[in-house]
């Protein structure tokens, strides 16, 4: 059984890709179409503000902070232009570094986090980039 902050986080994710391929609409927009797909009203309350769940709020966190943690990724990413990155990928990295701002979860906690959300949504090379990607910036920023 997953835990409910993996799933906040798969959650997120969800989210912010379909954000993402939807052209960058708000995230309430999104937040209403994801729930009318799964056939109902999009959940307030917990999860610190916003009055979103937890996965919505983290979303919503990732893109405030997007050019921020965009040219954090692209640095970190050596040899990589941050376009060249999947946006799954991408979008790890960002709800990742969203969460490591928020300070509340241990550094190491996040990344192994993101690690998970590779293997389950992106490709077999996913995890190790997204590993080694938040190392550096964990590294960087005296995270870890």
């Amino acid at each position: 059984m997953q835990r409910p902050e993996t799933k906040a986080r798969a959650r997120a994710l969800q989210l912010l890709y379909a954000w993402e391929l939807s052209g960058r609409p708000t995230i309430e927009t999104v937040i209403a179409r994801v729930a009318v797909i799964y056939g109902r009203a999009p959940r307030g309350g917990g999860g610190g503000g916003g009055g979103y769940d937890r996965g919505a709020d983290l979303a919503a966190k990732a893109i405030a902070g997007l050019p921020e943690f965009d040219r954090r990724i692209a640095d970190a990413a050596e040899h990589w232009r941050l376009e060249r990155v999947g946006a799954v990928e991408r979008n790890i990295l960002r709800l990742a570094l969203a969460e490591l701002d928020e300070a509340s979860t241990p550094s190491r906690v996040v990344i192994d986090e993101a690690v998970k959300l590779a293997h389950w949504f992106a490709g077999s090379r996913a995890p190790a980039f997204i590993n080694g990607v938040l190392d550096a910036i964990a590294h960087e920023t005296g995270a870890l």
